[in-house]
């Protein structure tokens, strides 16, 4: 496919992944992400022709003009949209397939200094949520999901989702919506309700066999009581 026809899939693509636009003077003056993937792709043409100091020179002014920090070197595949755009960082030996959609915040990162293969691959239809940063040369697969303000150090399975810092992998298959944030599971959450659960069953059960433990508990309530009057 050539450069133009990109372009105007990327355009296109707005139209499909966001419901909120209305018109094209829209299009035009609101969705810095379009315009940044616009430049992108003519700067990746010129880097792959050893114009690497042009290319880098593009990017320079698309970042100065959009916020988003875009290496001539990555490599984009179609449709690859960018909602509201602010902040988002992609590095140089970064992959990305087909139609993923990055949110704003993201940063797709290298964690090391070596030269080679050092930042992530983005497979099919993947969703970076807000905020998240994956980093290192790992695999997301297609249609996994990262959850917003998720750190992703470790490869994502397919269909699946990863939350948290670090990220966790929850392999339960993807929502059909690609958004569905609000359906993430809060897992450090379901972890302390288990504990507190736990503790709460072995408290009843030594305190039924135990007089002398119950003392000792009542003791502590009390000490604890005072703690906390001492502090007002």
């Amino acid at each position: 496919m050539g450069l133009f026809a990109e372009i105007r899939e990327d355009f296109s693509n707005v139209y499909r992944n966001d419901p909120a636009i209305s018109s094209r003077f829209e299009l035009f003056f609101n969705y810095p992400g379009i315009w940044a993937v616009t430049w992108y792709r003519i700067a990746n043409r010129f880097y792959r022709k050893g114009l690497r100091r042009t290319a880098r020179f593009i990017m320079a002014i698309n970042q100065v003009l959009t916020n988003i920090d875009i290496h001539p070197g990555a490599t984009i595949g179609r449709r690859f949209f960018i909602d509201h755009g602010i902040g988002v960082v992609i590095g140089e030996t970064c992959i990305i397939e087909d139609d993923v959609l990055v949110y704003q915040g993201v940063t797709l990162g290298g964690v090391s200094l070596t030269p080679g293969k050092r930042h992530p691959t983005i497979k099919s239809n993947a969703v970076i949520g807000a905020g998240a940063k994956v980093l290192g040369d790992i695999i997301i697969g297609e249609n996994a999901k990262i959850g917003s303000n998720s750190v992703v150090v470790k490869p994502v399975p397919d269909n699946s989702t990863a939350v948290g810092i670090p990220a966790r992998i929850i392999e339960k298959g993807r929502d059909k919506d690609p958004l569905s944030h609000n359906k993430l599971p809060d897992i450090d959450k379901e972890l302390f309700e288990y504990l507190l659960k736990r503790v709460a069953v072995l408290e009843h059960i030594l305190m039924q066999d135990n007089a002398e433990i119950l003392e000792q508990d009542l003791e502590l309530e009390h000490i604890y009581d005072s703690f906390l009057k001492a502090m007002k």
